[in-house]
This record gives C-alpha cells, structure tokens and sequence, in this order.
C-alpha cells in the first residue's frame, strides 16, 4: 500500500489537488500493485474552501494522518500558508520520511519556504517562475518545463501539469503499464515529459 497525503488549505487550487486525486484513485480502482490510499490533511480537519468555493472536507489534521509515502503539495494562493511555520515545519518533517515530495505550481513555493528545494532543478507555473526565483537564488528555476524529478522531490507546473506529474509517479511507483492504463481510464492525453 502506498499512502498518498493531498495537503489542502483555504484558496487551494481545485484541479491541483483534485486532478492528482483523480489519477491515484484511479490507478488503485485499477488495480495498481501497489495499490494506493489517499490521505486529505489540512491543518486541522474539516472543510475548507477551495478556489472559487468549493467546500471539500479533510478528513485528517498535521498530527493525526497515517504515515506517508508521498506527500503532494498543491498550488493555489498561498499567501496565507507561507506565514506559517508549524505548516513548514510539518512539510520538512514529512519530507525526511516519505519516498517522494511533489508539488504542483504555487506548492513549490511553501516547498521554497520550508527550505527544500535549494540547489535543486525545479518548476512552478509561468505566472509565478519570478517569486519563485526570487525565493531560490542557488536553484535552477526553470520556465516552461511540465514537472522535473529530482529523486525525492518532483515539482510541476499549473494544473494539467499536476496531472502528468502524477502520472509519472503512478509510472514510478506502480509501473508503466499502470500508468498508460489510468491515463486510458481518464480518456486524458498524457504528456510525458
């Protein structure tokens, strides 16, 4: 089994979050070896709201989720989560424990923050390869670029890029063949960069 974390928090992006989730769930209805379990975590459980309004309930705080195999950060605005350092703290602790950390878009941001992607390749969305720059002197930023897997942490691009990025992992984790296979489920055009 593998335990896939989905951090969410008030503004997330919804696709950044729910795209992933589709892919995973997906591949475990499948019946990727191995299977898959998704984890909703927010720093406390409950609902938050989404962009745009969506109400989407976490089921699980910082302190009590199972343990993780990968933890995956979404974009979304994330002012409000930059300013808090027990989120950051949390993202560090997990990141020595889990086999992978993956962000999509503005998720690489509180990845920056906590510390975590310095001297790394990374990518976010073009909006936001600038702040991202700026918040990584001794990395390389680089534009234009879907995701990029550096090992332990794999950052990506806006939404779709979200999706292909979780595809990759499903691929990396689970084999090839379950990733044409969820990729074909969701009648989704895999860009495999």
């Amino acid at each position: 089994m593998i335990t896939v974390g989905l951090y969410l928090f008030d503004e997330v992006e919804v696709l950044d979050f729910a795209g992933p989730f589709e892919v995973f769930s997906t591949a475990a209805r499948l019946g990727a070896e191995p299977p898959f379990r998704l984890a909703a975590i927010a720093e406390h459980s409950g609902l938050i709201s989404a962009r745009g309004g969506l109400r989407v309930a976490a089921e699980y705080a910082l302190d009590n989720h199972p343990a993780l195999d990968v933890l995956l950060i979404p974009g979304g605005v994330v002012d409000a989560e930059l300013a808090k350092p027990h989120v950051l703290s949390w993202i560090v602790e997990q990141s020595k424990t889990v086999q992978v950390l993956a962000s999509v878009c503005t998720g690489a941001l509180l990845l920056a923050r906590a510390g975590l992607l310095s001297g790394r390749q990374v990518t976010t969305h073009w909006e936001d390869i600038e702040a991202l720059r700026a918040m990584l002197p001794d990395a390389s930023v680089v534009p234009e670029c879907r995701w990029i897997d550096t090992g332990p942490i794999i950052t990506s691009a806006g939404i779709s890029a979200g999706i292909d990025m979780s595809l990759h992992l499903v691929r990396r984790l689970a084999g090839q063949d379950a990733a044409v296979r969820t990729a074909r489920q969701m009648e989704y055009a895999w860009r495999d960069e």
